[in-house]
């Protein structure tokens, strides 16, 4: 008896482990129906006899994102939310514009790997490992440099040059998610309450009352 049940948590911990990634899709294709009433894990997929070309096609990589805003970046997403034929597929990817010296500030993705390659210009990355030793991996990026950021963990990119610099992100999911942590921990809705925020960051309260008001 004592065997049979071992048998069977293991069986249900391999089964728990199989399952905690995306499945692999189960037809040719599952394009996303994003104005569907059924709400599931993922998009619902849309009638296979009304997917269409366009339903995998996405135009405008080639096109330079506005930079004009405090970090002096702009990053253009290739989702599922935009291209639903990526639907069930466990990939997207994403162009990042720097200007001079602008970052892609520290964030995370919660849902997927990131495979940075740069295209034009000289980029600092980096990302740090979880808890406890919080160890910041960093290296310098030129024209045709690839860098893989882990999943989950926090990372960032500079651009350290006097030009404008522009890289090419893949993602290992239709829709990896992104938390900016600045955003996340500052600009939350609602806000966290002050004295959590000045307690962790070992501020004083009105230092954090000042960075709020900035998001």
């Amino acid at each position: 008896m004592a065997s049979r049940l071992s048998l069977f948590v293991l069986l249900v911990a391999s089964c728990s482990v199989a399952m905690a990634s995306a499945p692999s899709p189960l037809q040719d294709f599952c394009v996303a129906a994003p104005k569907s009433r059924v709400f599931v894990n993922g998009e619902v997929c849309k009638d296979p006899n009304l997917v269409r070309a366009d339903d995998f096609f996405f135009r405008g990589l080639h096109v330079m994102g506005d930079t004009s805003n405090v970090v002096r970046s702009n990053v253009t997403t290739v989702t599922v939310a935009e291209l639903p034929g990526l639907n069930t597929f466990g990939i997207s990817m994403a162009r990042i514009d720097f200007a001079p010296w602008g970052i892609n500030p520290p964030h995370t993705h919660p849902r997927a790997t990131e495979m940075l390659t740069v295209l034009e210009g000289s980029i600092e990355v980096g990302f740090v490992t979880s808890n406890p030793e919080n160890r910041l991996i960093t290296k310098g990026l030129h024209k045709g440099d690839v860098f893989v950021f882990p999943q989950g963990l926090v990372h960032f990119q500079r651009n350290v040059g006097n030009g404008y610099a522009v890289a090419i992100a893949a993602l290992s999911n239709q829709n990896p998610g992104a938390i900016t942590i600045a955003n996340a921990v500052f600009g939350s809705n609602a806000n966290i309450n002050v004295d959590i925020l000045a307690k962790a960051f070992q501020v004083d309260k009105n230092v954090v009352y000042q960075i709020q008001s900035k998001f």
